[in-house]
């Protein structure tokens, strides 16, 4: 049995040597002469697994440890039987926490409270429904936009993207990037959606660059039909659009969710999609030796703050999205190397509050944030 693995997948290397013959690759190093002898590929987004690759190789099974699969030629895959999967879920926490950063990021530069603001989440899967209760503990008002679901589920508790045009001052994306069909997320934010909106809105995308137009956005900036932008994913990276970096408020390199948290959960459930496929026995794999960052208490005097800056004070110690914007700026050209060197990341319930506040409702936040306090 052989095994070919992304190299930039963490966690894993002593894992799966006693059970078949395993290669580790840059996904651009993973070509048709290497897979025609491979049993199953581990992958990361990198990595296109479509006929060109696949054709005329040994390959019965893929495992993506990401949320993604659109690298996945699924319907190639599924015509010559081989089973693929992904991670659904896995870096949800650490999408949250990036939006969480963000927002508590533009309320300081822009100067608002986000109580009473509306955000408009458009997409509510794993990682919407993760930022909806981010946002009702920040005290914002929250409208959910998601077609599929609203079929599924009979349309209770969601809200058409009209609604989201009229009353938003946030709208921040989580949709699946779908090419064509009643569900098309391609280019979904476009000079229409943008003229659409009535409040000047905040727009961010940490799903997928082709969900927006680039130029549409650009455009939308320009001429202030929206006010602002945080972009972490970029159409045809990682060549992204100098002139829309220099008008956005927040650009990250495609990490929001590059939490260790999120990495090792990918990890996890692939080797374990792996095994069962291939009755390996370890079911239950968990990743182990997740980094933890050089301190995990956080001390913080809140007598006279707001529970607003409490709770950014306490997100930023995690992670500020502050950082990652002055790396990408201050050096465009390495934005490949920028996710591949990440620095570690760990999501709140890795850390430790010990404070002076005397807000039991700014305590209670904090809780349902999910540190410890």
């Amino acid at each position: 049995m052989k095994i070919i693995i992304d190299n930039k997948i963490p966690y894993i290397k002593g894992t799966l040597e006693s059970f078949a013959e395993v290669v580790y690759l840059a996904g651009n190093k993973t070509t048709p002469e290497i897979v025609k002898d491979a049993d199953a590929i581990i992958t990361r987004t990198r990595t296109v697994c479509n006929e060109k690759l696949l054709a005329g190789s040994k390959v019965k099974f893929i495992a993506t440890a990401t949320i993604g699969y659109d690298h996945i030629d699924t319907d190639y895959c599924d015509s010559v039987g081989i089973t693929w999967t992904n991670a659904p879920g896995c870096n949800s926490k650490s999408v949250e926490q990036y939006i969480a950063s963000a927002l508590m990021a533009l309320a300081e530069k822009k100067n608002f409270s986000l109580t009473g603001k509306t955000i408009g989440i458009v997409g509510v899967g794993n990682v919407g429904s993760k930022v909806a209760r981010l946002c009702e503990i920040f005290g914002m008002k929250v409208l959910l936009n998601d077609p599929p679901r609203a079929r599924i589920d009979g349309g209770k508790g969601f809200v058409e993207l009209d609604a989201i045009f009229e009353n938003a001052d946030i709208i921040t994306l989580h949709v699946p990037l779908n090419m064509d069909g009643i569900d098309k997320t391609y280019h979904l934010a476009d000079d229409s959606f943008f003229a659409k909106t009535k409040k000047h809105p905040i727009i961010i995308n940490s799903c997928r660059g082709e969900v927006t137009d680039t130029q549409s956005l650009k455009s939308a900036l320009r001429s202030g039909q929206i006010s602002g932008a945080v972009i972490d994913c970029w159409e045809n990276e990682p060549e992204l659009d100098r002139e829309l970096l220099s008008l956005v408020d927040l650009a990250t390199p495609h990490i929001a969710g590059y939490s260790k948290d999120g990495k090792a959960n990918g990890t996890s459930m692939s080797i374990r999609a792996l095994s069962k496929f291939f009755g390996l026995g370890i079911n239950n794999w968990k990743c182990s030796g997740v980094e933890v960052p050089e301190s995990i208490e956080i001390f913080i005097d809140g007598i006279g703050k707001t529970s607003q800056q409490v709770l950014a004070e306490a997100i930023f110690a995690t992670y500020d999205i502050r950082e990652d914007d002055k790396r990408l700026r201050a050096s465009v050209e390495t934005f490949e190397k920028q996710r591949g060197d990440y620095p570690v990341r760990r999501e709140f319930p890795t850390f430790n509050i010990i404070c002076k506040i005397n807000n039991i409702k700014t305590i209670n936040k904090l809780k349902h944030l999910g540190f410890k306090l």
